[in-house]
């Protein structure tokens, strides 16, 4: 079964404090050069952008500010639109989603609805009042417009693993979603990072790869009603560098995760991987979260580069 790659394309990232901003700005010219050599002669590579909603504060910068400058040869966009209302108040939401499906155009080919609504921490939905009637309504939304324009465009959410027996996401989304929910879904995405807050030998990544995609499809999907024939995407993942994070060992994690994934795409329905993320946002700095970038703040390329190119170029369809 083969996948569709993407790539989130900038420096710019959050971690559980908040918002870290790149040590230099994006340079579009060196951002398509680098996408180019990624796609090679794949059909298609998504381009995963960020925008967030917020009625009372001003919310967070789109990121990339323009991705449409890097929809060329065929590149899609991956637009994910973030619940950031710290009231919870859901008014306006709704069309901010339907306008973001207008102003995506024919270009855009999938919308995430909330980013990581599982996951309560600073920068990322899940910390937010009011997130699953949030994703609820904005999925509905998006499909709707989607289907009122005639364009093809996948809508889903996505969220993070759960360890926790007690945590009930999962069997409150099944509570709340009703048929409307369940007929606008396309996809349901995953973030994951393994090997990155929870060490696992080199020799057991591909097992722990495994559990969690196994786990993720039959046993918190089905708490949500969320059927087998739904697929399932890996909408954020990497594997960072830095101090005590050898280079080399960056590109053979990402080796096995994805030979893993693309193994697992036939039995768990797996249409997709896009990676996190493209350039480091600071290759000088100590801190975990600067380093994730297949290319180091300069632009130049990690042994990375070239082994997430040869995977598009094995697994692409």
């Amino acid at each position: 079964m083969a996948i569709t790659f993407g790539i989130y394309p900038g420096g710019l990232l959050g971690d559980d404090q908040g918002i870290i901003r790149p040590v230099s700005p994006d340079v579009p010219d060196r951002i398509v050069e680098a996408l180019d050599e990624l796609q090679g002669e794949a059909a298609t590579l998504t381009v995963r952008a960020y925008r967030s909603f917020a009625a009372t504060v001003a919310p967070p910068a789109p990121t990339p500010a323009d991705p449409h400058t890097y929809l060329r040869r065929g590149r899609t966009l991956d637009l994910v639109l973030q619940f950031r209302e710290p009231s919870g108040n859901l008014d306006g939401w709704p069309e901010f989603v339907r306008e973001a499906v207008r102003s995506g155009g024919p270009d855009l080919a999938s919308v995430q609805i909330c980013e990581e609504p599982n996951l309560d921490v600073a920068s990322v939905d899940g910390s937010t009042p009011n997130v699953l009637d949030a994703l609820v309504q904005g999925v509905v939304a998006a499909k709707q417009e989607a289907r009122s324009l005639g364009h093809r465009v996948a809508v889903g959410f996505n969220a993070v693993p759960t360890f926790d027996p007690a945590d009930t996401f999962w069997s409150d989304l099944g509570t709340l979603a009703d048929e409307h929910f369940r007929q606008s879904l396309d996809y349901v995405g995953l973030d994951f990072f393994p090997d990155v807050f929870r060490p696992i030998a080199a020799d057991q990544l591909a097992d722990a790869v495994t559990a969690v995609l196994s786990a993720y499809r039959r046993t918190s999907l089905p708490q949500a009603g969320i059927a087998d024939t739904v697929p399932i995407r890996v909408c954020e993942n990497g594997w960072p560098t830095g101090p005590g994070r050898t280079e080399q060992r960056q590109a053979a994690a990402l080796d096995t995760v994805i030979q893993t994934v693309a193994a697992l795409a036939a039995d768990l329905n797996l249409d997709g991987y896009s990676l996190f993320a493209l350039r480091d946002a600071d290759s000088g700095a100590e801190g975990l979260f600067h380093h994730f970038g297949l290319l180091r703040d300069d632009y130049t390329p990690k042994p990375a580069f070239a082994t997430y190119q040869r995977l598009i170029k094995e697994l692409s369809p």
